[in-house]
């Protein structure tokens, strides 16, 4: 299988993805058990994954099945779906930001934004755990909490 090759922040972060929609497809809503999840649940980009300076930003992506994924991901109609005007923006400006791109992609998605989405992923369990139900929202690497 060709493509972009996946690094531990892309792993990281597309647990985190999946893990906050519930296992859940955001399309659909067929739930995918978290030990069989890869089998059938994706990290859906909005904007390609070669996109660097937003390829580790929660608001490019979401949880789609394979069949989502395959019908709707990435179309800007799913965009417009999803997305409010504010942020399709604000995609795009970081997207067009070449200097966090090459910052971003000259980690090659280890260190800080790999560990950012473990301990995301941690919180996003915590909380699961604690009984909290629908999506939980991921804090962007980055951002100032």
């Amino acid at each position: 299988m060709g493509g972009i090759k996946s690094t531990a922040a892309d792993k990281a972060f597309s647990k985190c993805i999946r893990a906050a929609a519930g296992w859940c497809c955001e399309r659909c809503g067929k739930y995918y058990p978290e030990g069989i999840a890869r089998a059938g649940l994706d990290c859906s980009h909005h904007h390609s994954r070669g996109n660097w300076g937003i390829r580790f930003n929660p608001l490019n992506a979401e949880a789609l099945c394979y069949g989502c994924h395959s019908f709707t991901g990435g179309t800007q109609e799913r965009r417009e779906e999803v997305l409010s005007d504010d942020e399709q923006m604000k995609l795009w400006e970081m997207k067009r930001d070449t200097s966090l791109g090459k910052f971003v992609r000259k980690t090659k998605g280890v260190g800080p934004i790999a560990k950012h989405y473990r301990d995301e992923l941690d919180r996003i369990e915590e909380k699961r755990a604690s009984g909290f139900l629908g999506r939980i929202k991921i804090n962007n690497w980055g951002d100032d909490d």
